[in-house]
Protein backbone atom coordinates (compact mmCIF):
# COMPACT_ATOMS: atom_id res chain seq x y z
CA UNK A 1 0.00 0.00 0.00
CA UNK A 2 1.68 3.55 -1.11
CA UNK A 3 1.26 6.05 1.76
CA UNK A 4 -0.41 9.23 0.68
CA UNK A 5 2.45 11.36 1.20
CA UNK A 6 4.70 9.69 -1.24
CA UNK A 7 2.06 9.50 -3.99
CA UNK A 8 1.72 13.32 -3.54
CA UNK A 9 5.53 13.42 -3.91
CA UNK A 10 5.19 11.60 -6.82
CA UNK A 11 2.80 12.98 -9.01
CA UNK A 12 2.81 16.71 -7.61
CA UNK A 13 6.89 17.31 -8.00
CA UNK A 14 7.03 16.05 -11.64
CA UNK A 15 4.44 18.58 -12.31
CA UNK A 16 6.70 21.35 -10.34
CA UNK A 17 9.45 20.20 -12.12
CA UNK A 18 8.04 20.27 -15.72
CA UNK A 19 6.02 23.69 -14.80
CA UNK A 20 9.48 25.03 -14.07
CA UNK A 21 11.54 23.58 -16.99
CA UNK A 22 8.88 25.81 -19.64
CA UNK A 23 6.62 23.21 -20.56
CA UNK A 24 2.97 24.31 -20.59
CA UNK A 25 1.17 23.88 -17.60
CA UNK A 26 -1.77 21.81 -20.10
CA UNK A 27 1.15 19.22 -21.18
CA UNK A 28 2.57 18.88 -17.61
CA UNK A 29 -0.77 17.85 -16.38
CA UNK A 30 -1.08 15.58 -19.32
CA UNK A 31 2.03 13.82 -18.68
CA UNK A 32 1.72 13.51 -14.93
CA UNK A 33 -1.58 12.44 -15.32
CA UNK A 34 -0.94 9.62 -17.82
CA UNK A 35 2.13 8.46 -16.25
CA UNK A 36 0.66 8.53 -12.45
CA UNK A 37 -2.42 6.80 -13.88
CA UNK A 38 -0.68 3.90 -15.25
CA UNK A 39 1.71 3.33 -12.39
CA UNK A 40 -0.59 3.71 -9.79
CA UNK A 41 -4.07 2.96 -11.43
CA UNK A 42 -2.95 -0.58 -12.44
CA UNK A 43 -1.44 0.46 -16.29
CA UNK A 44 -3.50 0.36 -19.45
CA UNK A 45 -6.98 0.20 -17.42
CA UNK A 46 -5.81 3.47 -15.66
CA UNK A 47 -4.91 5.65 -18.45
CA UNK A 48 -7.96 4.66 -20.28
CA UNK A 49 -9.93 6.17 -17.57
CA UNK A 50 -7.76 9.15 -17.06
CA UNK A 51 -9.02 9.69 -20.96
CA UNK A 52 -12.68 9.17 -20.46
CA UNK A 53 -12.31 11.53 -16.96
CA UNK A 54 -10.61 14.30 -18.99
CA UNK A 55 -13.28 14.73 -21.89
CA UNK A 56 -16.01 14.62 -19.18
CA UNK A 57 -14.49 17.12 -17.63
CA UNK A 58 -14.11 19.87 -20.43
CA UNK A 59 -17.78 19.26 -22.24
CA UNK A 60 -19.06 20.16 -18.73
CA UNK A 61 -21.98 22.91 -18.66
CA UNK A 62 -20.88 24.82 -15.66
CA UNK A 63 -17.44 25.87 -17.95
CA UNK A 64 -19.40 28.20 -20.60
CA UNK A 65 -19.59 30.97 -18.52
CA UNK A 66 -15.60 31.12 -18.92
CA UNK A 67 -15.76 31.23 -22.95
CA UNK A 68 -18.69 33.89 -22.43
CA UNK A 69 -17.38 36.16 -20.32
CA UNK A 70 -13.67 36.23 -22.41
CA UNK A 71 -16.17 37.55 -25.37
CA UNK A 72 -17.45 39.91 -23.01
CA UNK A 73 -13.86 41.87 -22.45
CA UNK A 74 -13.01 41.54 -25.79
CA UNK A 75 -15.72 42.90 -27.05
CA UNK A 76 -15.21 45.84 -24.99
CA UNK A 77 -11.59 46.38 -25.54
CA UNK A 78 -11.95 45.59 -29.54
CA UNK A 79 -15.09 48.20 -29.92
CA UNK A 80 -13.45 51.26 -27.83
CA UNK A 81 -16.25 51.46 -25.59
CA UNK A 82 -13.58 51.22 -22.48
CA UNK A 83 -11.82 53.95 -24.29
CA UNK A 84 -15.32 55.80 -23.59
CA UNK A 85 -15.96 54.85 -20.35
CA UNK A 86 -12.13 56.15 -19.31
CA UNK A 87 -13.26 59.98 -21.26
CA UNK A 88 -16.28 60.24 -19.06
CA UNK A 89 -14.46 59.52 -16.17
CA UNK A 90 -11.78 61.78 -16.34
CA UNK A 91 -14.59 64.66 -17.38
CA UNK A 92 -15.93 64.18 -13.54
CA UNK A 93 -12.80 63.90 -11.80
CA UNK A 94 -11.91 67.74 -12.70
CA UNK A 95 -9.60 69.39 -10.30
CA UNK A 96 -9.38 66.44 -7.42
CA UNK A 97 -5.95 65.94 -6.56
CA UNK A 98 -4.40 62.79 -7.36
CA UNK A 99 -7.69 62.68 -9.42
CA UNK A 100 -5.64 60.81 -12.62
CA UNK A 101 -5.24 57.73 -9.58
CA UNK A 102 -8.25 58.53 -8.39
CA UNK A 103 -9.91 57.32 -12.46
CA UNK A 104 -7.65 54.65 -12.13
CA UNK A 105 -9.01 52.78 -9.27
CA UNK A 106 -12.70 53.85 -10.83
CA UNK A 107 -11.85 52.77 -14.32
CA UNK A 108 -10.42 49.13 -12.61
CA UNK A 109 -13.84 48.86 -10.95
CA UNK A 110 -15.65 49.37 -13.69
CA UNK A 111 -13.61 47.73 -15.94
CA UNK A 112 -13.64 44.78 -13.68
CA UNK A 113 -17.43 44.51 -13.76
CA UNK A 114 -17.61 44.50 -17.54
CA UNK A 115 -14.38 42.50 -19.20
CA UNK A 116 -13.18 40.07 -16.28
CA UNK A 117 -9.28 40.44 -17.48
CA UNK A 118 -7.07 41.59 -15.30
CA UNK A 119 -4.28 41.85 -17.81
CA UNK A 120 -6.06 43.85 -20.22
CA UNK A 121 -7.13 45.96 -17.98
CA UNK A 122 -3.63 46.84 -16.70
CA UNK A 123 -2.27 47.01 -21.24
CA UNK A 124 -5.09 49.64 -21.68
CA UNK A 125 -4.90 51.84 -18.00
CA UNK A 126 -1.31 51.28 -17.94
CA UNK A 127 -1.01 52.44 -21.79
CA UNK A 128 -3.31 55.39 -21.41
CA UNK A 129 -3.25 56.62 -17.98
CA UNK A 130 0.33 56.66 -17.08
CA UNK A 131 2.43 58.56 -20.00
CA UNK A 132 -0.28 61.18 -18.88
CA UNK A 133 -0.02 60.73 -15.30
CA UNK A 134 4.17 60.80 -15.49
CA UNK A 135 3.83 64.02 -17.57
CA UNK A 136 1.77 65.74 -15.12
CA UNK A 137 4.02 65.06 -12.49
CA UNK A 138 3.25 62.18 -10.84
CA UNK A 139 5.63 59.89 -9.19
CA UNK A 140 6.42 56.65 -9.95
CA UNK A 141 4.39 54.80 -7.01
CA UNK A 142 1.22 56.89 -7.33
CA UNK A 143 1.64 56.54 -11.66
CA UNK A 144 1.65 52.38 -11.48
CA UNK A 145 0.67 51.65 -8.14
CA UNK A 146 -3.01 52.28 -8.52
CA UNK A 147 -3.15 50.55 -11.80
CA UNK A 148 -1.33 47.28 -10.25
CA UNK A 149 -3.82 47.46 -7.77
CA UNK A 150 -7.02 48.12 -9.39
CA UNK A 151 -7.06 46.15 -12.45
CA UNK A 152 -6.70 43.01 -10.41
CA UNK A 153 -10.50 43.86 -9.18
CA UNK A 154 -11.38 41.71 -12.12
CA UNK A 155 -10.57 38.71 -10.02
CA UNK A 156 -12.74 39.90 -7.63
CA UNK A 157 -16.12 41.37 -9.43
CA UNK A 158 -18.49 39.16 -11.95
CA UNK A 159 -17.78 38.49 -14.54
CA UNK A 160 -14.34 36.90 -13.41
CA UNK A 161 -13.35 34.01 -15.07
CA UNK A 162 -10.70 32.75 -12.52
CA UNK A 163 -14.16 32.81 -9.73
CA UNK A 164 -15.96 29.88 -12.98
CA UNK A 165 -12.79 27.78 -13.01
CA UNK A 166 -12.48 27.76 -9.03
CA UNK A 167 -16.25 26.79 -8.83
CA UNK A 168 -15.56 24.08 -11.20
CA UNK A 169 -11.68 22.79 -9.68
CA UNK A 170 -13.15 22.72 -6.34
CA UNK A 171 -16.31 22.03 -7.23
CA UNK A 172 -18.93 24.74 -5.78
CA UNK A 173 -21.46 26.78 -6.72
CA UNK A 174 -20.34 29.46 -9.28
CA UNK A 175 -23.40 31.62 -8.79
CA UNK A 176 -22.80 31.31 -4.84
CA UNK A 177 -18.89 32.41 -5.82
CA UNK A 178 -19.76 35.12 -8.34
CA UNK A 179 -22.52 36.22 -5.65
CA UNK A 180 -19.69 35.90 -2.59
CA UNK A 181 -16.72 37.94 -4.29
CA UNK A 182 -18.90 41.38 -5.08
CA UNK A 183 -17.80 43.11 -1.74
CA UNK A 184 -14.91 41.99 -1.16
CA UNK A 185 -14.14 43.35 -4.49
CA UNK A 186 -15.57 46.25 -3.31
CA UNK A 187 -13.81 46.30 0.04
CA UNK A 188 -10.71 46.48 -2.23
CA UNK A 189 -11.63 49.28 -3.98
CA UNK A 190 -11.94 51.53 -0.93
CA UNK A 191 -9.34 50.42 0.81
CA UNK A 192 -7.00 51.41 -2.48
CA UNK A 193 -8.73 54.46 -2.50
CA UNK A 194 -8.34 55.81 0.76
CA UNK A 195 -4.54 55.22 0.72
CA UNK A 196 -4.60 56.88 -2.25
CA UNK A 197 -6.16 59.93 -0.58
CA UNK A 198 -4.20 59.72 2.85
CA UNK A 199 -1.24 59.79 0.48
CA UNK A 200 -1.77 62.51 -1.22
CA UNK A 201 -3.07 64.49 1.13
CA UNK A 202 0.29 63.98 2.87
CA UNK A 203 2.48 63.61 0.71
CA UNK A 204 1.35 65.96 -1.81
CA UNK A 205 4.80 66.06 -4.33
CA UNK A 206 3.38 62.19 -5.08
CA UNK A 207 0.48 63.68 -7.27
CA UNK A 208 0.59 67.71 -8.18
CA UNK A 209 -2.54 69.52 -8.50
CA UNK A 210 -3.04 70.76 -12.50
CA UNK A 211 -4.97 72.90 -14.17
CA UNK A 212 -7.76 71.03 -15.83
CA UNK A 213 -10.15 72.90 -18.74
CA UNK A 214 -13.63 73.44 -17.10
CA UNK A 215 -16.17 70.81 -18.61
CA UNK A 216 -20.34 72.26 -18.51
CA UNK A 217 -22.25 70.23 -16.53
CA UNK A 218 -24.62 69.79 -19.66
CA UNK A 219 -21.49 67.68 -21.67
CA UNK A 220 -20.71 65.45 -18.43
CA UNK A 221 -24.76 64.46 -18.13
CA UNK A 222 -24.14 64.36 -21.81
CA UNK A 223 -21.46 61.69 -21.67
CA UNK A 224 -22.69 59.58 -18.87
CA UNK A 225 -25.81 58.90 -20.64
CA UNK A 226 -24.04 57.79 -24.10
CA UNK A 227 -20.95 56.16 -22.31
CA UNK A 228 -21.65 54.88 -19.08
CA UNK A 229 -25.36 54.11 -18.27
CA UNK A 230 -25.70 51.75 -21.34
CA UNK A 231 -23.25 49.99 -19.53
CA UNK A 232 -25.57 49.69 -16.65
CA UNK A 233 -27.59 46.77 -18.94
CA UNK A 234 -24.49 45.05 -19.26
CA UNK A 235 -23.98 44.65 -15.90
CA UNK A 236 -27.56 43.89 -15.13
CA UNK A 237 -27.64 41.10 -17.88
CA UNK A 238 -24.41 39.54 -15.92
CA UNK A 239 -25.05 39.75 -12.22
CA UNK A 240 -28.59 41.30 -12.16
CA UNK A 241 -30.34 38.11 -13.50
CA UNK A 242 -28.12 35.76 -10.77
CA UNK A 243 -29.44 38.30 -8.40
CA UNK A 244 -33.03 38.31 -9.62
CA UNK A 245 -33.24 34.38 -9.83
CA UNK A 246 -33.53 35.01 -13.44
CA UNK A 247 -30.91 32.92 -15.23
CA UNK A 248 -28.02 30.16 -13.84
CA UNK A 249 -24.18 31.68 -14.26
CA UNK A 250 -23.92 30.11 -17.71
CA UNK A 251 -26.96 31.56 -18.94
CA UNK A 252 -26.28 35.54 -17.42
CA UNK A 253 -22.69 34.68 -19.41
CA UNK A 254 -24.67 34.23 -22.22
CA UNK A 255 -26.56 37.26 -21.97
CA UNK A 256 -23.70 39.71 -20.90
CA UNK A 257 -21.80 38.55 -23.78
CA UNK A 258 -25.21 39.13 -26.13
CA UNK A 259 -25.74 42.38 -24.12
CA UNK A 260 -21.99 43.70 -25.42
CA UNK A 261 -22.22 42.83 -28.60
CA UNK A 262 -25.68 44.22 -28.69
CA UNK A 263 -24.23 47.62 -27.26
CA UNK A 264 -21.23 47.63 -29.94
CA UNK A 265 -23.76 47.37 -32.38
CA UNK A 266 -26.05 50.36 -31.35
CA UNK A 267 -23.19 52.05 -30.97
CA UNK A 268 -22.28 51.30 -34.47
CA UNK A 269 -18.63 49.71 -34.12
CA UNK A 270 -19.82 46.11 -34.69
CA UNK A 271 -17.60 45.56 -37.66
CA UNK A 272 -16.84 42.88 -39.01
CA UNK A 273 -13.13 43.18 -38.08
CA UNK A 274 -14.61 43.86 -34.19
CA UNK A 275 -16.77 40.90 -34.32
CA UNK A 276 -14.50 38.56 -35.43
CA UNK A 277 -11.07 39.88 -33.18
CA UNK A 278 -13.28 39.34 -30.21
CA UNK A 279 -14.84 35.64 -31.31
CA UNK A 280 -11.02 34.62 -32.42
CA UNK A 281 -9.11 36.44 -29.16
CA UNK A 282 -12.01 34.90 -26.84
CA UNK A 283 -11.53 31.24 -28.05
CA UNK A 284 -7.45 31.49 -28.03
CA UNK A 285 -7.78 32.28 -24.33
CA UNK A 286 -10.67 29.39 -23.76
CA UNK A 287 -8.84 27.01 -24.94
CA UNK A 288 -5.79 27.46 -22.76
CA UNK A 289 -7.87 27.33 -20.19
CA UNK A 290 -10.25 24.51 -20.96
CA UNK A 291 -6.97 22.25 -21.70
CA UNK A 292 -5.84 23.11 -17.83
CA UNK A 293 -8.71 22.69 -16.41
CA UNK A 294 -9.16 19.08 -18.01
CA UNK A 295 -5.86 18.02 -16.66
CA UNK A 296 -6.26 20.02 -13.37
CA UNK A 297 -9.71 17.92 -13.16
CA UNK A 298 -8.34 14.63 -14.07
CA UNK A 299 -5.08 15.36 -11.19
CA UNK A 300 -7.92 16.10 -8.81
CA UNK A 301 -9.63 12.73 -9.62
CA UNK A 302 -5.95 10.86 -9.61
CA UNK A 303 -5.17 11.68 -5.90
CA UNK A 304 -8.48 10.64 -4.78
CA UNK A 305 -8.41 7.94 -6.34
CA UNK A 306 -5.19 6.56 -4.75
CA UNK A 307 -6.33 7.91 -1.43
CA UNK A 308 -3.81 10.46 -1.36
CA UNK A 309 -6.34 13.62 -0.76
CA UNK A 310 -8.08 11.76 2.31
CA UNK A 311 -5.13 10.52 3.85
CA UNK A 312 -3.34 14.15 3.72
CA UNK A 313 -6.60 15.92 5.29
CA UNK A 314 -6.94 13.37 7.88
CA UNK A 315 -2.96 14.10 8.55
CA UNK A 316 -3.58 17.97 8.81
CA UNK A 317 -6.92 17.78 11.09
CA UNK A 318 -5.05 15.70 13.06
CA UNK A 319 -2.27 18.55 13.51
CA UNK A 320 -1.89 19.95 16.85
CA UNK A 321 -2.47 23.55 15.37
CA UNK A 322 -5.29 25.62 15.36
CA UNK A 323 -8.04 25.38 12.27
CA UNK A 324 -7.38 29.41 11.90
CA UNK A 325 -3.85 28.96 11.49
CA UNK A 326 -4.17 26.54 8.83
CA UNK A 327 -6.40 28.59 7.09
CA UNK A 328 -3.82 31.48 7.02
CA UNK A 329 -1.19 29.22 6.23
CA UNK A 330 -3.37 28.61 2.95
CA UNK A 331 -3.73 31.84 1.91
CA UNK A 332 0.18 32.82 2.28
CA UNK A 333 1.16 29.99 0.80
CA UNK A 334 -1.19 31.33 -2.26
CA UNK A 335 0.36 34.70 -2.24
CA UNK A 336 3.86 33.47 -2.10
CA UNK A 337 3.41 30.85 -4.70
CA UNK A 338 1.65 33.88 -6.62
CA UNK A 339 5.70 35.47 -6.75
CA UNK A 340 6.71 32.85 -9.32
CA UNK A 341 3.57 31.14 -11.08
CA UNK A 342 0.25 32.21 -12.46
CA UNK A 343 -2.95 32.07 -11.21
CA UNK A 344 -4.19 29.11 -12.95
CA UNK A 345 -1.25 26.72 -12.07
CA UNK A 346 -1.35 27.60 -8.75
CA UNK A 347 -5.67 27.28 -8.26
CA UNK A 348 -5.20 24.03 -9.92
CA UNK A 349 -2.58 22.78 -7.34
CA UNK A 350 -3.28 24.10 -4.46
CA UNK A 351 -7.55 23.71 -4.73
CA UNK A 352 -7.34 19.87 -4.77
CA UNK A 353 -5.93 19.83 -0.88
CA UNK A 354 -7.34 22.94 0.33
CA UNK A 355 -10.83 22.46 -0.20
CA UNK A 356 -10.86 18.90 1.45
CA UNK A 357 -9.43 20.06 4.57
CA UNK A 358 -11.59 23.25 4.36
CA UNK A 359 -14.75 21.10 4.62
CA UNK A 360 -13.17 18.64 7.20
CA UNK A 361 -12.77 21.40 9.56
CA UNK A 362 -16.38 22.97 8.69
CA UNK A 363 -15.22 26.40 7.27
CA UNK A 364 -17.71 27.79 4.61
CA UNK A 365 -15.99 26.98 1.33
CA UNK A 366 -17.33 30.27 0.16
CA UNK A 367 -15.81 32.55 2.56
CA UNK A 368 -12.30 30.63 1.86
CA UNK A 369 -12.90 31.03 -2.10
CA UNK A 370 -13.06 34.94 -1.42
CA UNK A 371 -9.88 34.87 0.24
CA UNK A 372 -8.23 32.74 -1.57
CA UNK A 373 -9.23 34.69 -4.94
CA UNK A 374 -7.72 37.85 -3.13
CA UNK A 375 -4.50 36.04 -2.26
CA UNK A 376 -4.24 34.80 -6.15
CA UNK A 377 -4.72 39.10 -6.71
CA UNK A 378 -2.44 39.45 -4.67
CA UNK A 379 0.06 37.17 -5.78
CA UNK A 380 0.06 38.10 -9.24
CA UNK A 381 1.04 42.01 -8.10
CA UNK A 382 3.88 40.34 -5.64
CA UNK A 383 7.60 40.93 -6.70
CA UNK A 384 9.82 39.25 -7.84
CA UNK A 385 7.53 37.14 -10.55
CA UNK A 386 4.46 38.37 -10.62
CA UNK A 387 2.73 38.05 -13.72
CA UNK A 388 0.61 41.15 -13.68
CA UNK A 389 4.22 43.41 -12.87
CA UNK A 390 5.63 42.36 -16.23
CA UNK A 391 2.42 43.29 -17.76
CA UNK A 392 2.64 46.61 -16.43
CA UNK A 393 7.01 47.24 -17.66
CA UNK A 394 5.99 46.13 -21.05
CA UNK A 395 3.09 49.37 -21.68
CA UNK A 396 4.86 51.99 -18.92
CA UNK A 397 7.18 54.44 -20.12
CA UNK A 398 10.29 54.20 -21.45
CA UNK A 399 13.05 54.26 -18.43
CA UNK A 400 10.70 52.64 -16.21
CA UNK A 401 12.57 49.68 -14.49
CA UNK A 402 11.65 46.79 -12.65
CA UNK A 403 12.64 48.44 -9.33
CA UNK A 404 9.90 51.27 -9.56
CA UNK A 405 7.06 48.62 -10.97
CA UNK A 406 8.41 46.70 -6.83
CA UNK A 407 8.00 49.81 -4.93
CA UNK A 408 4.78 51.13 -6.28
CA UNK A 409 2.82 47.44 -6.03
CA UNK A 410 3.78 47.29 -2.48
CA UNK A 411 1.46 49.54 -1.03
CA UNK A 412 -1.41 47.86 -2.58
CA UNK A 413 -0.20 44.31 -1.90
CA UNK A 414 -0.36 45.69 2.00
CA UNK A 415 -4.31 46.70 1.33
CA UNK A 416 -4.97 43.62 -0.19
CA UNK A 417 -3.42 41.69 3.34
CA UNK A 418 -6.00 43.86 4.79
CA UNK A 419 -8.76 43.09 3.06
CA UNK A 420 -8.12 39.60 3.34
CA UNK A 421 -7.38 39.52 7.23
CA UNK A 422 -10.82 41.85 7.17
CA UNK A 423 -12.50 39.15 5.54
CA UNK A 424 -11.10 36.94 8.14
CA UNK A 425 -12.04 38.25 10.66
CA UNK A 426 -15.80 39.15 9.55
CA UNK A 427 -16.93 36.30 7.31
CA UNK A 428 -20.31 37.44 7.24
CA UNK A 429 -19.32 40.03 4.08
CA UNK A 430 -19.08 37.53 2.15
CA UNK A 431 -22.09 35.14 4.03
CA UNK A 432 -24.59 37.67 4.05
CA UNK A 433 -24.97 38.23 0.69
CA UNK A 434 -24.55 35.01 -0.74
CA UNK A 435 -27.10 33.32 2.13
CA UNK A 436 -29.61 36.32 0.98
CA UNK A 437 -29.65 35.36 -2.54
CA UNK A 438 -29.67 31.64 -2.14
CA UNK A 439 -31.82 31.81 0.88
Amino acid sequence: MVEWYHVIMMVVGPLLLLMIMGLPVAFSFLAVNIVGAYILLGGVPGVRQVVMNTVDSVSSFTLVPVALFMIMGEGMFQSRIAIDLMDTLDKWFGKIRGRLAFMAVGGGVLFSSLTGNSMGAIALLGSSLVPEMERRGYKKQMSLGPILGSAGLAIMIPPSSLAVVLGVVAELSIGRILIGIIVPGLLMAVLYTLYILVRVTVEPDLAPSFEVEPVPMSEKLHATAVNILPLGFVVFSVVGVIFLGLATPSEAAATGAFATLALAAIKRRLTWNVFSRSILGSANITVMVLLIVSGAVTFTQLLAFTGATYGMVDAIVSMDVSPDAIVLTMIGSVIFLGMFMGPLPIMLITLPIFIPVIREFGFDPIWFAAMYLVAIETGSTSPPLGGALFVMKAVAPKGTTMNDIYRAAVPFILCDLAAILILFWFPELVTVPVDYMFR
